[in-house]
């Protein structure tokens, strides 16, 4: 297991990139600690599976270099990387059995056979595929061709780490939650630095100690899952993260006012800022009623989701969502929002405000 340093890391696919849109991996300094397990999460062609290639060694970088503990192995080949990488889409010997797949990473590196014996039995089991271990690879469905991939991924104890790009596209839903469990208690077993690579929030939520988020080539926000949801660093995080995502309001900004349209709000703090300001403020904290302070509203459908309704309402012509309790009576007559002031966040270009007084 290792430590994973990127140093001024930076790639572009054009051979004489002139400018930062040249780049699909924008200059990045980053430290992946030993024995944590990361989920690099953002939509499709942000450039993570660029990142996660770079790291595995299947891509030069364009720039910088990379370090396992205090080694560079920007030039090393994958095999002298020590890792184990897991693909979209699996990839396993067909002319091979469950058994032999399984089997063929620790024979690659001379393990005696009943330490390769047992070690196949256990990681059968993480994968549910104790009963089929003497089957051809060959006719077995994609899902569980892609837990043969994700079988050999995990087999190796010695690796300095483990890569998983999108490693359960094609996997039922029931085994998803499956695997990730089973993902989770290799790494509270093993500790393995493990990258997991997804588009999908909750399996980013649900398996990492920390999410890395990219947006448009740049890692845009690092931190635990709690951390992404109340204080999101960036409004497309504020976006991507939550269903629905963060409501976002054009503000001029003074101090510890916002003026939104015509309307005023308290932001509770103080803030100094320039540029294009927004107000942020996320659906759980959204508060809706009739009369009083606030800003004005007009509903425009309830939806109903089983664990909490959805109230959207345009609010000064932005379409705003507002999440109340399942058993909540939502008036017809609603017109105004107000907004919780610990659930405010304030931005600048895109960028999260600290509030005067915050501690970082």
């Amino acid at each position: 297991m290792a430590q994973i340093t990127l140093d001024d890391l930076a790639h572009s696919y054009h051979p004489n990139p002139s400018g930062p849109d040249d780049f699909a991996l924008k200059q990045l300094d980053m430290t992946w600690r030993d024995g944590e397990a990361y989920a690099l999460l953002g939509a499709s062609g942000c450039g993570k599976s660029t990142l996660l290639n770079i790291i595995s060694g299947l891509l030069h970088p364009s720039q910088g270099r990379i370090l396992f503990g205090e080694r560079d192995v920007t030039n090393a080949p994958t095999a002298d990387r020590n890792i184990a990488q897991v693909f979209q889409f699996p990839v396993v010997y067909d002319t091979m059995s469950v058994r032999e797949n399984l089997a063929f990473p620790l024979k690659n590196r001379g393990m005696a056979g009943q330490e390769i014996a047992e070690r196949v039995q256990k990681v059968a089991a993480m994968i549910d595929m104790e009963a089929v271990l003497d089957r051809k690879a060959r006719g077995l469905t994609a899902d569980a061709k892609q837990k043969i991939s994700l079988g050999r991924g995990m087999v190796r104890e010695d690796v300095n780490a483990l890569l998983f790009d999108e490693p359960l596209t094609v996997i039922d839903p029931h085994m998803k939650w499956e695997l990730r469990t089973q993902l989770k208690k290799l790494h509270r077993d093993f500790g393995h630095t493990m990258i997991y690579v997804t588009h999908d929030q909750t399996e980013a939520l649900t398996f990492a100690d920390k999410v890395v988020v990219m947006h448009d080539g740049r890692v845009v926000q690092t931190g635990t899952p709690q951390d992404l949801f109340e204080k999101p660093a960036h409004t497309f995080v504020g976006y991507f993260i939550g269903s629905p995502g963060m409501n976002l309001f054009d503000a001029d900004i003074n101090g510890r006012t916002a003026r939104i349209g015509d309307a005023t709000l308290d932001l509770g703090r103080p803030y100094a800022a320039s540029g294009r300001m927004q107000v942020g403020v996320r659906p759980e904290f959204v508060r809706v009623g009739t009369g009083g302070d606030g800003l004005p509203a007009r509903i425009r459908r309830v939806e109903d989701v089983g664990r909490h309704k959805i109230v959207r309402l345009d609010v000064m012509g932005v379409e705003t969502a507002a999440i109340v309790g399942e058993d909540a009576t939502i008036p017809t007559d609603i017109d105004r929002v107000s907004f919780v002031p610990e659930g405010i966040n304030v931005y600048a270009d895109a960028w999260r405000v600290a509030p005067q007084g915050e501690t970082p």
